[in-house]
């Protein structure tokens, strides 16, 4: 049977390019100011092309970002010229407006901590499947791009091929999301690993990847990674 093209949209689920290349950034462990723009421009375009081999819809902002990183790559390998006044460093055409937004990203978290006035007069009914206090203290919620940064290194231990392919699936997106949501209601949350360990095919394993991006987008799920083991768990919500 042949899949549904099914497309994911990342319109308000998890984060734009400026995170993405946050995200590169970080992973690199390198400043904004000193960014090894090929590595970087390499990367960025890297999970572009992931993502659209995944039918996951790129806004028009991701592309804009690729063309503007392209443009400082092809700006650092031109020749310097020798002149009275040093030219300025290309590489600050994004790292002004990044730190800007790091500013700005830092300044929302520190609203969303405030305890505002008259919170705490409503009583919060606890959701049917709430994570354990020791997950919540022990976890930190992630996005995206770490979620896509795992499911490559599943289907790095896949044998065989590692192109992905939807063009002959058994089992629908949303036929997967029915199964992940009993399995979750049944469990609470499960580990992002154990949902992939006995798929027979590796275009399920897409398909439940796909899944699972359509649940956090609908906000049936919460995914959380512990802090200490690295571990990703999906909390239904």
């Amino acid at each position: 049977m042949n899949a549904e093209r099914y497309e994911v949209k990342l319109d308000n689920i998890f984060e734009g390019p400026m995170d993405l290349l946050v995200y590169l950034i970080q992973k690199n462990e390198v400043d904004i100011y000193d960014i090894p723009i090929a590595l970087i421009t390499d990367q960025y375009l890297g999970y572009l092309a992931f993502m659209e081999a995944l039918n996951i819809d790129v806004a028009g902002d991701f592309i804009l970002m690729a063309a503007t990183l392209t443009h400082i790559k092809s700006k650092m390998l031109l020749p310097v010229h020798d002149a009275d006044e040093p030219e300025e460093d290309p590489r600050l055409e994004i790292a002004r407006p990044l730190a800007e937004y790091l500013r700005m990203k830092a300044a929302a978290e520190a609203l969303t901590r405030r305890h505002f006035l008259g919170e705490d007069i409503f009583l919060r009914e606890p959701g049917r499947e709430e994570m354990s206090a020791d997950l919540q203290e022990e976890s930190i919620r992630i996005g995206l791009f770490e979620l896509i940064n795992a499911f490559q290194r599943v289907l790095e231990n896949l044998p065989g091929r590692h192109s992905i392919d939807l063009s002959d699936e058994r089992v629908s997106i949303k036929d997967r999301i029915t199964e992940l949501v009993d399995i979750l209601e049944k469990k609470g949350s499960v580990a992002f690993d154990e949902l992939f360990s006995a798929a027979p095919a590796r275009g399920e394993i897409v398909v439940t990847f796909l899944a699972i991006l359509e649940m956090a987008r609908l906000c049936l799920i919460g995914i959380h990674q512990h802090v200490a083991t690295g571990i990703i768990r999906l909390v239904y919500m």
